[in-house]
């Protein structure tokens, strides 16, 4: 290492590029890559994409549900206010009750649905790459 008190570098007189001759790499098409790489951005836009509209039909669809809920509401206690007797009265919050269940359920069903809708559509368009994918590596392994 230090001949006559200088260091030598031991790789200095090493060939790299003899060295890494001697290996077969295979030979990497930039195009391909490159538009497989395109299609995948594609597909991810396409997903995140749907899911964004999802996500926003979900949630105007909500707003409309408090909306209704709170219109609801506010006839309910006009109702009750109005209400002769006790009895009615008591009628009318127990139709209430029942109603306001039966919606929260039917919203909380739509709600669902529509979240599986999305989901199922931005994982479809991921699928559908996956499976492009799969196949153009298997082709390109087979050209090989």
């Amino acid at each position: 290492m230090y001949a006559n008190g200088a260091f030598k570098n031991p790789f200095a007189d090493f060939d790299f590029s003899k060295f890494a001759g001697e290996f077969k790499f295979p030979m990497v098409n930039v195009e391909t890559i490159v538009e497989a790489t395109r299609k995948n951005f594609a597909a991810l836009t396409t997903a995140n994409t749907t899911a964004v509209e999802s996500m926003k039909a979900i949630a105007q669809r909500q707003g409309d549900m408090v909306r209704a809920a709170m219109e609801d509401f506010s006839k309910h206690g006009s109702d009750v206010l109005g209400a002769a007797t006790v009895e009615e009265k008591a009628a009318k919050q127990i139709d209430f009750a029942k109603k306001s269940y039966e919606a929260a359920v039917a919203n909380t069903k739509e709600l669902a649905d529509l979240y599986s809708k999305g989901h199922a559509e931005a994982f479809a368009a991921l699928s559908h790459r996956v499976s492009e994918l799969t196949e153009e590596v298997k082709a390109a392994i087979a050209k090989k």
